[in-house]
């Protein structure tokens, strides 16, 4: 198990700006129309600046959130660093939620609980692993409140536990999708839930069974980060959430599942 301290800050790499993204890909697509006809609340979050990485997540530049997640720059190689929250219950129950349509990639999808980004500034970002763990803990806490309205009292930033990152792509539609170094959180709590409807439409709690029922069903759709870990690591990750979990922490190495 690899130690973490929790820090107020975490020092930014030089030269992470975005003019070092346009340097590196000077082919990229910086036009505004693919946001057209879209939620405007969705629209003001497109240009919140994402950590620009390469592929073994060490930062390169910042980039928006649109520049980020459209699929011509993701063709182009661009890259990411994110998130995706597992909260769970004291019947080891996890929280699921559905994203809202107004949602521009992976609208009415259910997934985890939370998955977001880690911004370009000091509190979330880091070039060291350990630093960068450290990072997406305050992102986390930043989004869980921002997308359920968990407050930051009943999910202090030690409670979240950090166990690996995986590298995956995945197209939403034909013009946005994902491209990510995804770092994976899991935290054991109860909360108190007020979801911002303008993220989240629905939520739920369920059993590793009950989840294992959910995706048996045609009329769902899940995102592909989800299914993905789900697919792999995930139910025996939960088998252990009580006893032996400590064996999956801090994993130091990049799971590849493109």
């Amino acid at each position: 198990m690899m130690s973490t301290t929790t820090t107020a800050t975490t020092a930014v790499p030089s030269g992470i700006t975005a003019e070092n993204i346009l340097r590196l890909f000077p082919d990229i697509d910086t036009t505004s129309e693919a946001l057209e006809g879209h939620d405007e609340e969705q629209i003001r979050l497109m240009d919140e600046v994402c950590i620009v990485t390469d592929e073994n997540d060490q930062p390169i530049g910042n980039a928006s959130k649109k520049l980020c997640h459209l699929m011509t720059n993701i063709d182009k190689g661009l890259l990411h660093r994110a998130f995706s929250v597992f909260l769970f219950d004291d019947q080891n129950r996890l929280l699921l939620q559905q994203r809202a349509s107004e949602k521009i990639t992976f609208p009415d999808m259910w997934t985890n609980t939370c998955c977001s980004h880690p911004l370009g500034i000091p509190t979330e970002m880091g070039s060291s692993l350990r630093d960068s763990i450290e990072g997406v803990k305050h992102a986390a806490q930043r989004k869980l409140n921002h997308e359920l309205g968990i407050k930051k009292e009943q999910i202090p930033i030690d409670m979240f536990q950090f166990l690996t990152r995986i590298h995956y792509k995945a197209a939403s539609d034909g013009k946005w999708g994902e491209h990510e170094i995804d770092y994976i959180l899991f935290i054991k709590t109860n909360v108190d839930l007020d979801p911002n409807v303008n993220e989240v439409q629905a939520t739920k709690y369920v059993s590793a069974e009950e989840l294992k029922q959910l995706f048996q069903d045609p009329s769902l759709k899940f995102t592909p980060w989800f299914k993905l870990i789900c697919q792999t690591m995930m139910f025996e990750w939960w088998e252990h959430l009580d006893s032996g979990l400590d064996k999956y922490l801090g994993e130091q190495e990049i799971r590849r599942m493109l």
